[in-house]
């Protein structure tokens, strides 16, 4: 894959180093109080760990808070619907299960903005255009969250991923972080209809 950096990007992943240092200062009474909140409410472990493809595919491992119980085929909780209780669904909605991504940024794994990190298994599912989403960092945010969230069709998303990498900016990135706000605070696009959170990609056509 061609590098296909940019100017901008240089001035971004700045942005997202002091981004992200002031955000885990001031909301670090919020992460405690969530953190012991998820601990009550879901048990332990309190953040979810899972290794996702970042920029060039290259493999690193997501934080985020956890927001769904452990699957326990004796007690029936095995889908996503099952495992998700209203306080992970609160979690989610709020986007406060994000906060911890806040240490990817930092590391450089991540942006602030930019296509969101999917599961491993999908890197061999994309079509060559679609695989350009990983030609700069993934982000807590981005195009397709701005524009719908969950209620898009895999392949909107991806259209928006491959939009972003072209287009992007800070006068883009600004207008994302704007919109995503107002998505969160509206609660708009939460979960794909008739699912709990999204259809895992490849499984129907969106």
């Amino acid at each position: 894959m061609t590098d296909g950096t940019r100017p901008y990007d240089f001035v971004k992943r700045l942005l997202d180093i002091v981004a992200s240092v002031v955000a885990l200062v001031l909301l670090s009474p919020v992460l405690l109080i969530v953190a012991l909140l998820v601990a009550i409410r879901l048990g332990r472990p309190v953040l979810f760990v899972q290794p996702r493809p970042g920029r060039n595919g290259r493999i690193f491992r997501l934080r985020k808070f956890r927001s769904m119980r452990d699957i326990d085929e004796a007690r029936g909780l095995v889908s996503d619907a099952q495992r998700l209780t209203p306080f992970g669904r609160a979690l989610r909605a709020t986007s406060l299960d994000e906060l911890p991504s806040l240490w990817n940024v930092l590391r450089g794994d991540m942006s602030v903005v930019g296509p969101r990190p999917l599961l491993v298994e999908y890197l061999s599912r994309y079509t060559p255009e679609q695989a350009r989403r990983h030609e700069v960092r993934p982000g807590i945010t981005g195009l397709a969250q701005a524009s719908g969230r969950n209620a898009l069709s895999w392949e909107d998303k991806f259209a928006l991923d491959v939009e972003y990498v072209e287009n992007r900016s800070l006068g883009l990135d600004a207008r994302i972080i704007l919109a995503t706000i107002r998505s969160v605070i509206a609660r708009e696009g939460i979960s794909a209809e008739g699912q709990a959170t999204m259809t895992r990609f490849g499984e129907t056509d969106g």
